[in-house]
């Protein structure tokens, strides 16, 4: 203003206008404070709003761990001890909070009286005791230095370097520069010493907000560390599915190549294969059944987990094919491939990898028996017989195969008197009861001959036709006229197999020879 000798006006003026001046300093200062005031309303505001995002967030990692402890059980823990100490902090600045606003109650909207606020005295008082920081001020400075410390010494691991840094920046307490002072203050005094009430309050109520905010980036890491490592391509592996177990020679092999993981911390609540339920572990299940016929088979069934209450089913599906078990060589005498005239020769006929319904035979005189993959052959007139096969494979692909059989006789049974082939010796007495019959040595089939006629001739007689298998009346004839040592022929032993065709030719059996005692 001008100097000099003014007029009581000229002071009156100037009177006004300072007054004028601080009014308007002083409006200033209430609408500093005011907005301090809204600003502590809207972060308490949000600070319910995360706690109730953290309480939410919590309660699905703790379903987690319930559903897969294995994946979820350790962090769980680690969660539950951060947000205690988190807790123990905001409720020690809740405390600081109540002390320092006693005489400040909020009205019937729930807002401070900002304007009257403006004081330092109630923080100064905690904090300070002259321009020295009291024991109080100490220990707030030490609950915030401690805090970041012991949130990395509980989750360790679990928690990312890059974000245990951010928090630990978050909560530092470093010395600050001071623009106004031209030099770097106690971080206590740069923050709290003289500012107005409302201010501090305000700094106090953000700071319950980074606790806030650092409980809720520990959970959210922890489970972005769980999506980071499922999504990593080192997590997957690669396996080859091919559409089916087993493949014939010749055939294409054809399935797929898919990424899956392996995750041995996920833990199924039930696994169904082919309606049995097999145990479960590791995040695996192993299971066993029985292979069953030959052919091709489905594999069905279904992995069950629980996520948040409810039971999650994932299908199972696969297939696999079933060939004879190679008990026995393949060998085979390519000039002995033999069938006999007139006998059902047995035979067994099959495709490996195909069910006996998609297999078929034929060939002259072949017949299905009464079992898979059963089959007789009779074979008629000439020298050789072709048996061929078709079958249709489990993709639908035909195939077929046949094989040349040599048709042969039945050879001639040799004689026999008594049982006994050949020369045989002994008394009258025995050949008179003896039965006449037929046999074959060493034949592959079992078949018992009937003798229907034979010739008896007496050395230096006459011989003797009979019907049947036993001697006659006219051979004990002869037979008494014999002496010791006389030889007896049966000869032309002609016969029948019991239990096949009569219409079968057999030739006639070799002579046996009975020399009297």
């Amino acid at each position: 203003m001008a100097g000099g000798k003014l007029t009581p006006r000229q002071k009156m003026i100037n009177l006004m206008y300072l007054i004028f001046i601080a009014m308007l300093a002083l409006n200033m200062s209430k609408e500093v404070l005011t907005a301090f005031g809204i600003l502590n309303t809207k972060i308490e505001g949000s600070n319910l709003i995360t706690d109730t995002r953290n309480e939410s967030s919590f309660q699905q990692l703790a379903q987690k761990a319930t559903d897969q402890p294995g994946q979820y059980g350790d962090k769980k823990v680690k969660v539950e001890k951060i947000r205690a100490v988190s807790k123990d902090f905001s409720d020690y600045i809740e405390n600081i909070k109540t002390e320092i606003t006693k005489k400040f109650p909020k009205d019937k909207e729930g807002n401070y009286p900002c304007e009257q606020m403006d004081k330092s005295d109630a923080i100064d008082n905690m904090f300070y005791t002259g321009d020295k920081e009291s024991a109080k001020g100490k220990a707030f400075l030490e609950k915030i230095q401690g805090y970041a410390g012991k949130i990395k010494a509980i989750g360790g691991s679990s928690i990312a370097e890059v974000e245990m840094l951010k928090i630990e920046k978050r909560f530092a307490t470093d010395p600050i520069y001071s623009a106004k002072a031209e030099a770097k203050l106690p971080w206590l005094d740069y923050n709290y010493h003289h500012f107005p009430l409302i201010a501090s309050l305000t700094k106090l109520t953000q700071l319950q907000a980074d606790i806030k905010a650092t409980e809720s980036d520990v959970m959210t890491g922890m489970f972005q560390s769980d999506l980071v490592a499922a999504a990593s391509l080192t997590a997957y592996q690669a396996i080859v599915v091919p559409d089916k177990s087993a493949f014939f020679q010749g055939e294409a092999v054809t399935g797929k190549i898919i990424l899956g993981k392996f995750d041995p911390t996920l833990k199924a609540k039930s696994v169904i294969v082919n309606g049995s339920s097999i145990k479960a572990e590791s995040g695996q299940a192993k299971f066993s059944f029985g292979a069953g016929a030959v052919g091709e088979h489905d594999i069905t069934g279904s992995f069950n987990f629980d996520e948040n209450n409810k039971v999650v089913s994932l299908p199972i599906k696969g297939n696999y094919v079933v060939v004879p078990r190679p008990n026995t060589a393949n060998i085979s005498a390519d000039k002995m491939n033999v069938v006999y005239r007139g006998l059902p020769n047995p035979m067994t006929i099959s495709f490996a990898g195909i069910t006996d319904d998609k297999v078929s035979a034929s060939a002259t005189g072949l017949t299905k028996g009464a079992k898979p993959g059963q089959y007789n052959l009779n074979p008629g007139s000439g020298v050789d017989v072709m048996v061929s096969v078709t079958g249709k494979l489990p993709d639908g692909k035909p195939v077929s195969d046949k094989k040349l059989f040599r048709i042969k006789n039945i050879p001639a049974p040799a004689g026999a008197i008594g049982g006994s082939s050949g020369i045989s010796k002994g008394a009258k007495s025995r050949l008179e009861v003896s039965q006449i019959t037929a046999k074959l040595e060493d034949f592959l089939y079992d078949l018992t001959f009937q003798v229907t006629q034979f010739t008896f001739k007496a050395q230096g007689q006459a011989a003797v036709v009979v019907n049947g298998d036993r001697v006659n009346a006219q051979c004990k004839a002869a037979m008494a006229r014999a002496s010791r040592g006389d030889q007896i022929t049966i000869s032309d032993i002609k016969t029948k197999i019991v239990g096949v065709s009569a219409s079968l030719k057999i030739q006639t059996a070799s002579p046996a020879i009975y020399e009297i005692q």
